[in-house]
């Protein structure tokens, strides 16, 4: 169970209630709403887990912002739910004029799916007018930028993922450190060599894997396979979603790999939807868990203002690149994504929500997020300044593997295909299929979400 302190856990209880309130008025089509007051500014963000760096900073802006404004009112609007869960709660705030934010903490990767939606209007004017706009990179320009050209969020952070390890857990395996594998099978080979040294009481290697994990088993682990092979999710100069590879299948026998020669964590424990946060706030510290695929963020758990803060991590816990399925070129391999914070389309006041916005993304603001949620800063100061990096030992190492990073396909079927994945990987865990037939049923399902003449064979 995730232990969190009582404070905590009132604050959040007392913010859930009121998230439910809203939702259940958006539900009944009730007025009535903040969007009523154009000197209100609402923010929807996640509020979840380990996960503590967005209620942090916006608490910080709407103390900063009404104390400079006497007039505005900025109110937070903290979601308590994992990744998918919150964004469905805030699509249907969306669906109501009453309830819709001005200000969303958005995934980079729903940006068009929102888009389509017509939940959120273009940033270019206000963008092209903010003399900070030069801070950011190109990259953080092109995730934000939908399918139309037109600029709809800004980015607060990227991120990048790989092999995070415990250098006494692999002193007393007598594995050697630093430890820099060069394929999948001398990670296999790691792990094994922990599970014959230090027995049952140690994970050798988390991989998530499953539905209840959400997008953390289809980003954090199959997208994190599959973009080490040939394969590929989407193939983006045909524009069609891609079957059949033997990437694919690959990437699943090795998920069926791990849970069947019991290098990971038994099913029962995988397939809970809090997994994440047991093994960053609970299981590593404790050094049960050798090695585990995860993000550059997860220091967010172990730093002072954490939950459980674990300040002798920097001397235990290491983090390397995961390597190509072969080695084969460029040798390592990553996945990257980003929140961001767009502009509702329904804000009854996008002058003021848009100055609430820029106040959220200055410096010092993207500064303190940066540390405190293990993010990879996209403006260029931030990333420079001596405050982030004597706060964060591994940043570089981390922002290193931007150079040989991949991205989800950002297109509107992708949260039903990523769905999909998950189901795949879940079957092979469970046993319940082989990899070549967990592969033919994604192909099956894939098919019927995007319909045949978007998809592509092989690849």
């Amino acid at each position: 169970m995730t232990r969190v302190p009582v404070g905590r856990r009132k604050r959040r209880a007392a913010r859930a209630a009121a998230a439910a309130a809203a939702l259940i008025l958006a539900a009944a089509g009730c007025g009535g709403g903040a969007q009523d007051d154009p000197n209100t500014v609402t923010i929807a963000y996640q509020d979840f887990g380990t996960f503590q760096a967005a209620d942090d900073l916006f608490t910080k802006v709407k103390e900063e912002f009404e104390g400079q404004n006497p007039d505005v009112t900025v109110e937070l609007r903290p979601i308590e739910a994992p990744a998918e869960d919150y964004q469905t709660q805030v699509n249907l705030m969306n669906q109501s004029a009453a309830e819709a934010p001005d200000i969303i903490y958005e995934d980079s990767f729903t940006i068009n799916q929102d888009v389509d939606a017509g939940y959120l209007a273009p940033l270019d004017e206000y963008w092209e007018a903010w003399e900070d706009a030069g801070q950011y990179n190109e990259q953080a320009d092109a995730a934000v930028t939908a399918l139309d050209g037109k600029r709809y969020a800004a980015m607060l952070g990227t991120d990048t993922r790989g092999l995070w390890y415990n250098t006494e857990l692999f002193d007393q395996a007598g594995v050697d450190t630093p430890w820099e594998p060069r394929t999948w099978d001398e990670v296999l080979e790691t792990a094994r060599t922990i599970r014959s040294e230090l027995g049952e009481e140690v994970t050798p290697l988390n991989v998530y894997s499953g539905t209840p994990a959400g997008e953390q088993s289809s980003m954090q682990g199959f997208q994190m396979l599959l973009s080490g092979t040939d394969g590929a999710l989407f193939d983006e100069e045909a524009r069609k979603w891609v079957t059949g590879s033997a990437g694919f299948e690959d990437a699943l026998a090795f998920v069926e790999t791990v849970y069947s020669e019991d290098l990971a964590l038994a099913p029962r424990d995988a397939l809970n939807a809090n997994v994440a946060t047991l093994n960053n706030e609970e299981r590593i510290p404790a050094g049960e868990i050798a090695i585990s695929l995860d993000g550059s963020w997860v220091t967010q758990s172990w730093i002072e203002s954490a939950n459980k803060p674990w300040p002798e991590w920097q001397d235990v816990m290491e983090f390397a690149p995961m390597p190509t399925q072969n080695g084969q070129d460029p040798g390592a391999t990553s996945m990257s994504g980003g929140w961001t914070l767009a502009l509702g389309s329904q804000s009854a006041n996008p002058d003021l929500a848009w100055e609430v916005m820029s106040h959220a993304l200055n410096e010092e603001n993207a500064t303190k997020f940066a540390i405190e949620g293990g993010q990879i800063p996209v403006r260029e100061d931030v990333a420079s300044s001596p405050e982030f990096l004597e706060a964060s030992p591994m940043a570089e190492q981390a922002a290193a593997l931007v150079d040989v990073t991949h991205f989800r396909p950002a297109y509107s079927e992708y949260p039903r295909i990523s769905l999909a994945v998950q189901e795949a990987m879940e079957a092979v865990m469970l046993g319940e299929a082989t990899p070549a037939e967990a592969a033919e049923t994604y192909a099956q399902e894939v098919e019927g979400i995007a319909g045949a003449d978007n998809v592509t064979s092989g690849g």
